[in-house]
């Protein structure tokens, strides 16, 4: 998984941004264009996406929104484009953020974690994800709940570890459809139903009453410690 992309056509920018960025313990991938950022969204996982808005081809403010429409990812806009109007337009399509260049590398990364703590609750340890009583090994790819190995697929490992990531929020069926299973997935939605069972079958006391993987109607699921 990517911890943050950087969509970003000025090169010496995303580099001076990724170069930081990298020694302060994120991972970093730097895409030029509107285009080719969708396009590694559609084929990785990523936890926070930077945003210019002057791309060539598509626009950042239609990147912003295509992603605001189909991913759960936290997004900040880093532009020359200053001014009310266009943070507000920003702010509007699904920008968690907006900051004018030129801006402070550290004010950035304060940002930076204020999004991770708002949308990842789950404590990191090295490369592992901890929620109560499950622990997740994301080197190794082996996952444990109160000290028993589980046996899981690997579909099941993606899913939880994205529930998990995601911990106490809604997340929709179809944003786990295309996270887990692929962008433009066509897989049967029952196809995550029978997956949610298993894996509440492997952690739940009661997998008829879970109290960890919660159905959340009329959207979808929820991972609770």
């Amino acid at each position: 998984m990517t911890d943050i992309l950087i969509i970003e056509d000025d090169q010496l920018t995303a580099d001076l941004v990724c170069d930081f960025l990298s020694k302060e313990g994120y991972s970093c991938e730097i895409r030029a264009s509107g285009e080719s950022g969708l396009e590694f969204l559609r084929e990785h996982r990523v936890r926070l996406v930077l945003l210019d808005i002057m791309l060539p081809g598509i626009n950042g403010f239609a990147v912003c929104e295509d992603i605001h429409k189909k991913l759960n990812t936290p997004l900040i806009i880093v532009s020359a484009r200053d001014g009310k109007d266009n943070k507000l337009m920003g702010l509007r399509i699904g920008a968690d953020d907006y900051m004018e260049k030129p801006f402070d590398m550290d004010i950035l990364k304060a940002k930076i974690d204020a999004l991770y703590r708002r949308y990842y609750s789950e404590t990191p340890i090295g490369n592992r994800l901890i929620a109560g009583d499950l622990l997740l090994d994301i080197d190794a790819r082996a996952a444990s709940f109160a000290g028993k190995s589980l046996n899981l697929s690997q579909m099941e490992y993606n899913l939880l570890c994205y529930l998990v990531e995601h911990k106490g929020r809604a997340l929709r069926k179809d944003t786990l459809m295309k996270v887990v299973w692929g962008y433009d997935c066509f897989s049967e939605p029952s196809t995550l139903t029978v997956h949610i069972k298993r894996l509440r079958d492997k952690i739940e006391k009661d997998s008829a009453n879970p109290s960890h993987i919660i159905t959340v109607w009329g959207i979808g699921y929820k991972y609770e410690e």
